[in-house]
């Protein structure tokens, strides 16, 4: 033995990625809801919560890149839910439900984080800002549309740290 401490750079990196996404979800949440009241664009409050949470480049850069997805797909996420959960009219949904279903969509179709991650870390959001019955629901929509060819979902090659 050398003395030497292990190198834990790339534990390090990937722990850091995980912390950067999951708080670039919250302000994604947290800016996508507040856009659905219709007062400011989605992304000029995602601005003002990154501004205000100090987010680094990171965090900045993938919820940019989620809300932009989220935004320029609106149309074709709604569809899906529609499509997978018709029982849920997309309209009928509460905002806090609606709003977690179209983000957690959003980045499994577009983010290049691996579903199951994704799927993990909004179910969690569900069961946090909404409670239960929505955590089923978002569970159960976007396992549906991670399976689904059609619907285009990122398919990681190998686990990920996202």
């Amino acid at each position: 033995m050398t003395g030497r401490v292990p190198d834990d750079r790339p534990v390090r990196a990937a722990s850091e990625e995980v912390a950067s996404h999951r708080l670039g979800r919250r302000l994604v949440l947290a800016a996508l809801f507040e856009a659905e009241f219709g007062q400011r664009t989605a992304d000029s409050i995602l601005e003002r919560h990154l501004a205000e949470s100090g987010a680094d480049a990171a965090t900045e850069s993938f919820a940019r890149a989620l809300v932009g997805s989220v935004l320029a797909d609106r149309d074709r996420i709604d569809a899906l839910i529609t499509r997978v959960a018709p029982q849920y009219p997309v309209v009928q949904l509460a905002r806090m439900d609606r709003t977690l279903l179209r983000s957690g969509i959003g980045e499994v179709l577009h983010s290049g984080t691996p579903s199951r991650v994704a799927i993990a870390e909004w179910v969690e959001l569900a069961r946090t800002y909404s409670g239960e019955p929505a955590r089923k629901l978002v569970n159960g929509v976007l396992g549906t549309i991670a399976r689904d060819p059609e619907a285009g979902a990122y398919r990681a090659s190998g686990p990920g740290p996202q």
